[in-house]
């Protein structure tokens, strides 16, 4: 696979299965004083648009009281997930003497809307007719870095089958063997078991 703007190498592997879909569950937040949507989101590690959507109480989001109860979408079994992901990547780069990645749950987090947007919007490809490019999308998201990439896989059931199919493609491999990155998020969505890892190097 040719490496994309000279030094970002994207990767893809199709492994086409039957879908499964859920529905998140939601966690009760009771508002304290000097909270607000955004420290909500942050304790959480979920974004303030799912928080949002899950609120239409609110008419305007930026005015919550203390007191309030805000629903907080439960994403947990989905972390454990990524998470797994993680730590198996962090073993294969052991195994090649280099540095683990660190789990940026900003990161994470846009992995997880790119997985879902593939997965709801019938797409399968690094290029989003949603949020553009790989590149485009984690400065959309606010995430600042120096040089990125991304895997994406569909289908694989579990951490260690989606690892196992990465590890036996060469351009996936390069991306988790990739010296220059520092910092990774995976994301998962259950809807066709759609999975995407970002890469970045700060």
């Amino acid at each position: 696979m040719e490496p994309v703007k000279r030094i970002l190498i994207l990767a893809m592997a199709v492994f086409m299965l039957l879908p499964s879909v859920s529905n998140a569950e939601t966690d009760t937040y009771i508002v304290q004083p000097g909270d607000s949507l955004w420290k909500i989101a942050v304790k959480y590690q979920i974004g303030v648009s799912e928080i949002i959507s899950a609120n239409p109480q609110f008419k305007n989001p930026n005015l919550i009281y203390p007191g309030d109860k805000v629903n907080v979408p439960n994403i947990d079994q989905t972390k454990n997930i990524e998470q797994q992901v993680v730590t198996i990547v962090n073993q294969e780069r052991s195994k090649a003497g280099l540095r683990p990645l660190q789990m940026d749950w900003e990161l994470q987090r846009t992995a997880r809307v790119k997985s879902c947007d593939m997965a709801q919007k019938g797409f399968f490809s690094h290029q989003s007719p949603t949020y553009g490019s790989p590149f485009d999308m984690i400065r959309a998201f606010g995430i600042s870095y120096r040089t990125a990439g991304e895997n994406i896989a569909k289908g694989q059931r579990s951490p260690r089958e989606v690892m196992n199919s990465w590890m036996n493609s060469s351009g996936h491999r390069a991306n988790i063997l990739k010296a220059e990155f520092t910092h990774i998020g995976v994301g998962y969505c259950e809807q066709g078991n759609h999975w995407t890892q970002m890469f970045i190097g700060k």
